[in-house]
């Protein structure tokens, strides 16, 4: 059930008839559906949400939608999009932190052209105080992901960190040469549809590997984000730091914009860190949908905002 919902969801993101009726209604209003996860689709509908989010006391980190671009011309305005993202946030006041994936800068084009895009964005950003965290794509880009993030690693880039997958059964040693590196890991469940050869495939198999990882985080990472909405996940995390006497302020923990509220303000009223991903932009039809796929019962609440919309 577990990678079957997952499946079908991957599937669906893949639709152009789908996403063109999405886009038509999801961010007609204000309360449109798929605004309870989708800030926006500009960058100062993100920053209004931002402040919101600030205000109740958690962290932000700006997530500009948008994935495996086509053409160089696409990387570069693509690049061009993140560099004036980190200008608007400077002047917005807002917390300096954002996320992107590596095929937006065209890693499906040409390594070196992500690269020296990729170096567009941090150097800016490394003046300006911001933190970047490279999502992680599906497993075929693994690889290549980490591969590039150890080269910007080795060339001095501090302000870079990378996200993980629990559900692919090569993490382990990813996580331990992460730490070894004294890189900042996200640590994720994973969204996307993957083969039975990479990745587990059973729900009970990916929480495992995702607790077993988390420890080793806690253990020996540096300020890992533990990236999850599910409530056993998140009590094992909490009790191993408390068995081990981790303070709060080693670690963080991560949610999404729009999923379990409720975890987000009981976290953070027991002094956790609690970051958002706001998440925004155009492109913001696959993101949904993978969220969907992750806890299927938000396709009522999905499906009633169509129909309230029509």
């Amino acid at each position: 059930m577990y990678a079957g919902a997952k499946a079908v969801f991957y599937s669906l993101s893949r639709s152009a008839s789908l996403k063109r009726l999405a886009s038509k209604y999801g961010m007609r209003s204000r309360d449109s559906f798929a605004r309870r996860f989708i800030a926006g689709e500009t960058v100062e509908e993100a920053v209004e949400t931002s402040r919101h989010v600030q205000a109740a006391g958690l962290h932000i980190t700006l997530d500009y939608l948008g994935e495996s671009v086509r053409t160089a011309e696409e990387a570069d305005a693509a690049t061009r999009a993140y560099v004036r993202l980190l200008d608007v946030i400077v002047t917005a006041g807002i917390e300096r932190n954002i996320s992107l994936k590596l095929t937006q800068l065209g890693a499906s084009i040409d390594r070196a052209t992500c690269v020296d895009n990729l170096r567009r964005i941090l150097d800016p950003a490394g003046r300006h105080g911001f933190f970047v965290r490279i999502d992680m794509e599906n497993s075929p880009w693994t690889q290549m992901t980490l591969d590039i993030f150890e080269t910007l690693w080795q060339q001095e880039y501090r302000n870079v960190g990378v996200a993980l997958q629990s559900a692919l059964y090569r993490t382990e040693r990813d996580v331990q040469r992460m730490n070894e590196l004294g890189a900042r890991v996200r640590l994720v469940k994973g969204a996307y549809k993957e083969p039975q050869s990479v990745a587990y495939q059973q729900k009970p198999d990916v929480d495992a590997a995702f607790l077993r990882l988390a420890r080793m985080l806690l253990d020996s990472g540096t300020y890992p984000a533990i990236a999850t909405h599910d409530p056993v996940m998140i009590q094992g995390a909490r009790a191993y730091a408390a068995e081990r006497g981790f303070g709060k302020d080693r670690f963080e923990f991560q949610m999404l914009y729009g999923i379990r509220r409720d975890l987000q303000a009981e976290l953070s009223s027991e002094g956790h860190a609690v970051r958002l991903y706001i998440p925004f932009g155009r492109e913001w039809f696959p993101y949904f949908m993978r969220r969907l796929g992750e806890r299927p019962a938000n396709l009522g609440f999905v499906m009633r905002g169509i129909l309230r919309e029509k």
